[in-house]
């Protein structure tokens, strides 16, 4: 399914007369593909979007190696390639001539050193805050934007499915991290959305850990934290804990509580409460069960385009759920020298209210030998 760009791009314009700034810059990879359909990341090299509301025109600043992809994929079809000898500040206050005195930018991502650059350039200029407003945008999924995300989680459940059968004890980590990474491009991925969390043993304690040269041993837990990035330009990311050879009590009893955790913080979504009660939902059967200082992370984040987006699925978020709100729910516990267990769902609120997990693989306990 096709996303509509130009709707998207004219509410942006639309929001920015209402606010009467003239021009604004948009620079995030994320945000310029979100409004113009063009994927890249330039690396150190400048590329922008940039509407001009005193001309009522649009650009789009690339990168001159990448101007063919972008005249092929924009729909903002006014490009300026910048080739590497050039300054992209001379070039961007050559285009937009004249004074400018209400200049938007999303002030999470400017540099000291680009603020630098546009102060020389346009003097003037007073700048003024987009990023809750694009943020407010991309905050909630279309239908379309749902199909998309639904293709990334399908690839990586079957990245899971088929990653587990290669798991034998002896294998490092890295070993089986490289073997999944495979099989994410092997079943029609761009690669990972992040880089891919296989941790055995002790190790899976550490929410965030890296995989290493730790052998998986019998007896271990093993935490496998992945996603990937289709050609779409959306993303997938879940998690499941599986046991090697033979369950501990102690394991099997961490790993009910956070089952337990996950679903009931499913349970509890729905529209117009505030976010908030998400986390409350999920940590009160951990804290409940002894083990709520062994759980000292939010539950959940948003995702599309990016990894990590709004909302922020944390016990002091009072904002509301809303519907086209799409987030993980993934509690944890996480214990020092004998491991972790971590269960991630990807929830959406859709259009009218209903609740459905994008998410289908096995959350019952699988003990692979």
């Amino acid at each position: 399914m096709t996303i509509d760009f130009t709707n998207r791009l004219n509410t942006l314009q639309t929001h920015l007369k209402s606010q009467n700034i003239e021009v604004a810059m948009i620079t995030t990879p994320a945000n310029v593909f979100y409004y113009t359909g063009f994927q890249s990341d330039p690396h150190e090299r400048f590329m922008a979007l940039i509407i001009d509301n005193r001309k009522d025109e649009m650009m789009l600043f690339v990168p001159a190696l990448d101007k063919d992809m972008a005249a092929d994929a924009s729909i903002v079809k006014n490009i300026v390639a910048i080739s590497d000898e050039q300054d992209p500040y001379h070039i961007l206050k050559e285009n937009l001539n004249g004074q400018i005195t209400r200049f938007g930018l999303e002030m999470k991502v400017v540099t000291m050193y680009q603020h630098n650059q546009l102060s020389k350039a346009f003097p003037e200029a007073t700048y003024f805050d987009i990023q809750p407003f694009i943020n407010g945008q991309r905050l909630k999924k279309s239908r379309n934007e749902i199909v998309h995300l639904q293709k990334a989680v399908d690839i990586i459940e079957k990245v899971m499915a088929e990653g587990i059968k290669k798991v034998k004890v002896g294998m490092t980590e890295l070993e089986l991290a490289a073997e999944l990474e495979y099989l994410m491009k092997a079943f029609g991925a761009e690669g990972p959305s992040f880089s891919t969390i296989v941790l055995a043993g002790e190790k899976s304690a550490l929410p965030h850990g890296v995989p290493g040269e730790r052998t998986i041993q019998h007896g271990d837990f093993l935490l496998i934290d992945m996603g990937v990035k289709i050609s779409e330009g959306y993303c997938s990311d879940t998690t499941r804990t599986f046991v090697i050879g033979e369950a501990s009590e102690k394991q099997k009893e961490i790993y009910d509580i956070v089952l337990q955790s996950n679903q009931a913080g499913i349970k509890a979504v729905q529209s117009g409460v505030p976010l908030k009660t998400f986390d409350i939902a999920a940590r009160k059967v951990i804290q409940d069960k002894g083990y709520g200082a062994y759980f000292n992370n939010r539950v959940g984040h948003g995702l599309g385009i990016e990894l990590h987006e709004e909302p922020s699925i944390h016990e002091n978020n009072e904002a509301l759920a809303e519907n086209g709100m799409l987030f993980t729910i993934e509690p944890g516990i996480y214990i020092p020298e004998l491991g972790g267990v971590r269960i991630e769902d990807e929830v959406y609120i859709n259009e009218t209210g209903e609740i459905e997990i994008l998410t289908k693989f096995p959350k019952e306990l699988q003990i692979l030998s």
